[in-house]
Formats: structure tokens, sequence, C-alpha cells
């Protein structure tokens, strides 16, 4: 199509190890930060949805 050949280019197997980081930290992220909001130092504070 349009001049370009389905190559077997391999996607999801290199890049694996990318993803799998980036869901770890993104997981690690958000459960450090549900951590502080419940916290008794930032229970208080009026910017924290759990207020």
């Amino acid at each position: 199509m349009f001049g370009f050949r389905a190559y077997p280019t391999p996607i999801l197997r290199p890049l694996g190890p990318f993803i799998a980081g980036a869901v770890i930290v993104f997981w690690a992220t958000n459960s450090l930060q549900n951590s502080m909001l419940k916290s008794d130092e930032f229970k208080k504070d009026p910017r924290n949805p759990y207020g």
C-alpha cells in the first residue's frame, strides 16, 4: 500500500522493559503520593482532596 512493504519489525518485544519500567514507576509514584496525602502532616491541608 502506497509503496510500503510490510516488514516483520518487532515493536513490543524490544520495548517491553521500558513499558514495564514505566508501569513500575507510575505505580510507585502513585502509591507514594497516596500515602503522603493520608499522612497526619497533610490531613489538615485545604488542598488535600481527601480532607
